[in-house]
């Protein structure tokens, strides 16, 4: 016995030589254990054994009354390592001697393990039984978008292309990712079907299932192999100087689906039925013709409209709209105007009821074939206008219409001017539709709100306005 005391008192002069310093790093060490047994003891606390081998099991079965018990146990061992380490930090311990420090230290460590223990004791049955869920991953997929799909030219279009040289190109990529957003795996059947062609073949007549993946999200759709359909009696579309406002050859129509089969049709809508928003569009003469030159749709009480003219809007920035977008529902007729002030614009828009773009780009015109889902094809800064009309109106989201908004901030250029042509929303909502447009901070050019007054209902108002974009400097 007395040996023994004389062995354990020559380990304590030895630990003293030693030196504080290393039991500081000793305890760091010690700590760091501790923390890697709370890891393990947690997960093993959560799931079982079988889950962290097996990718088939979604979620194990886990008693919450014992759940919570482990989670309140886990929460002292934090705090005590929290404590223990912030003693170290703060030079408690450097004060005691090396005997001092490691009974100090076999103590925590009887403590921590056995609230360690306490959890496993907690833990639940492994159970052999899984959920069906959507996220459940089988043992033999893997996660390849491509992998997801069951036609081959969806999986082929997805899967990443090697560059051929194998080295990185100009851009900095060794490979092209082609890719679709998240709305298309939602939409798989659909996809599939939209992808399952013949290559090099006609295409399906299938617009409006494109058109369909588009609106819900699916966007910008894939890639394809096959020849769009063209007109079966295509005829060379009008010189320049006629094309803008003449009704095109109805030779040339190629589209499906609709009430009306040619342009004279649809020039001639008298039901005032079938086209979203826009029921006189195509009615080039007596409809379109007049549109922002002439003052229309005066309100009789107070002799104002949301309308405003051309000449008047490009006098605010005389010479500098040169470049624009209008982002509408109609056939092109604003983007013809501001091309007689030699503007050019770029129309937006799908055929929500009636082929718009087809008679767009018959005027002569460029038509964007673009959802509001999707981010505009334009760099930062570079056009002079952003032009809309009874489009964003109050069916809008408002998050929503702060993501567009903020984008279209993005493309226009300091100094352009974003045009909000008759928006029209419930007049209870538009204090909250005019506050998302003034969190970007524009100048006011022009601000207007009068009634709407097409309709019997006296609930809904049209706002207009012309807003210049700040400079912003970095």
């Amino acid at each position: 016995m007395i040996l023994l005391v004389l062995d354990n008192m020559a380990k304590v002069n030895t630990l003293v030589k030693m030196g504080t310093w290393k039991s500081v790093n000793r305890t760091i060490f010690i700590l760091g254990i501790c923390a890697l047994l709370v890891s393990v003891a947690t997960l093993s606390g959560s799931y079982s054994f079988r889950s962290l081998l097996v990718t088939n099991s979604f979620c194990d079965y886990v008693n919450p009354l014992n759940e919570g018990e482990a989670r309140m146990n886990f929460e002292v061992v934090i705090r005590k390592i929290r404590q223990e380490m912030d003693e170290l930090k703060n030079g408690t311990l450097k004060e005691s001697s090396s005997s001092e420090i490691l009974l100090r230290h076999s103590v925590f460590l009887a403590d921590i393990l056995g609230l360690i223990e306490s959890m496993q004791a907690l833990g639940p049955d492994v159970k052999d039984a899984t959920f069906d869920h959507p996220l459940v991953k089988l043992n033999h997929q893997s996660d390849e978008p491509a992998d997801y799909f069951l036609i081959e030219e969806i999986r082929k279009y997805v899967r990443v292309k090697p560059n051929r040289l194998g080295k990185q190109n100009f851009m900095g990529a060794n490979g092209a990712f082609t890719s679709i957003g998240h709305a298309c795996f939602a939409m798989k059947e659909e996809l599939e079907e939209y992808m399952d062609y013949d290559v090099g073949e006609i295409c399906n007549d299938d617009w409006k299932l494109a058109q369909k993946l588009m609106v819900h999200g699916c966007d910008p759709l894939p890639r394809r192999r096959c020849l769009a359909r063209a007109p079966r009696l295509y005829t060379q579309p009008f010189p320049i100087n006629e094309s803008i406002w003449k009704l095109p050859d109805d030779r040339n129509v190629r589209w499906s689906g609709y009430r009306c089969k040619n342009f004279t049709c649809l020039a001639n809508n008298g039901t005032r039925k079938g086209f979203f928003k826009c029921a006189d569009c195509f009615n080039l003469t007596h409809h379109e013709m007049p549109r922002w030159i002439q003052p229309t749709d005066l309100d009789p009480e107070t002799n104002t409209t949301a309308d405003f003219l051309i000449p008047e809007v490009l006098k605010i920035k005389p010479g500098e709209v040169r470049i624009g977008l209008d982002f509408s529902v109609g056939t092109g007729t604003f983007a013809a105007r501001m091309r007689e002030f030699n503007v050019t614009i770029v129309s937006a828009t799908i055929n929500l009821g009636a082929p718009f773009s087809e008679m767009i780009a018959l005027r002569g015109l460029v038509p964007l074939y673009l959802s509001i889902n999707q981010r505009l094809p334009f760099f930062d800064n570079t056009l002079d206008l952003l032009h809309t009309t009874r489009f964003l109106d109050g069916w809008i989201d408002f998050v929503l219409l702060d993501f567009v908004l903020f984008d279209w901030d993005r493309v226009l250029r300091p100094g352009g001017l974003l045009w909000i042509d008759s928006f029209f929303c419930l007049k209870e909502d538009l204090e909250d539709y005019m506050e998302a447009f003034k969190v970007l901070r524009y100048r006011k050019h022009k601000w207007v709100v009068v009634p709407k007054r097409d309709k019997d209902d006296d609930r809904e108002v049209f706002f207009s306005a012309v807003l210049e974009k700040p400079p912003r400097p970095f």
